[in-house]
């Protein structure tokens, strides 16, 4: 397979969130080289001399710290090593906002937990859908067994002979979302691709919508 028809993305993770007999870094290391040695090391173990996509796990803990690490991020972009930039975990408007307002090398993604708590995240995706951000979801099955579940959800599922999960995938995709999920089983790798096989009407994309709100 060509490379160029893969699409690689990772993360950097603080330490706070690594395992401390596993980290891709020396913890003692300044931030920015922190995240070039954990992007060499994602390079070796990933067998490429790109990445498509590097996120930052979370903001960090202000906004001076977060616009340090983004810096080291771009300066990967510019130096080839990686292709786009963006944050996971960030829920406030406002912090992805002035992320955007004071980044050089704008966010190319932004992925988030895709749940009831969040409010789905409306105001954030308009935000993506209006600077071109690819919103990117995670958690999207786990968290949501009520809309599963939900009649609406499942006489849509019934009208198009499909699954409740492909339903939602495919909702989520007509919504401008990319759903992340991970499968061993091929049955569950055929079905998730197959959604692309089927569209949503307008009347079902937002009867599903009010099941968001």
């Amino acid at each position: 397979m060509a490379r160029a028809s893969l699409y690689l993305q990772t993360k950097f993770t603080p330490i706070s969130g690594q395992d401390p007999a596993r980290l891709p870094y020396d913890a003692r290391a300044p931030l920015p080289q922190q995240i070039e040695q954990s992007c060499a090391v994602s390079l070796e173990h990933l067998r490429t001399d790109y990445l498509d996509g590097l996120l930052l796990h979370s903001p960090l803990s202000d906004g001076r710290e977060t616009l340090q690490a983004w810096r080291a991020l771009e300066a990967l972009v510019e130096r080839g090593l990686v292709r786009g930039i963006g944050i996971s975990n960030c829920y406030g408007l406002d912090q992805l906002q002035q992320l955007w307002q004071a980044a050089r090398i704008k966010p190319t993604v932004l992925q988030n937990r895709f749940y009831r708590d969040s409010g789905y995240d409306l105001e954030l995706r308009a935000f993506c859908r209006a600077h071109a951000i690819v919103y990117q979801s995670f958690w999207t099955l786990t968290a949501n067994a009520h809309l599963l579940s939900h009649p609406a959800l499942l006489a849509t599922a019934a009208a198009h002979r499909r699954g409740a999960e492909q339903i939602l995938f495919r909702y989520l995709t007509q919504r401008a979302v990319v759903p992340l999920t991970g499968t061993r089983s091929e049955r569950h790798m055929r079905e998730d691709l197959s959604i692309l096989e089927f569209e949503l009407t307008p009347e079902e994309l937002q009867t599903i919508d009010r099941l968001l709100q």
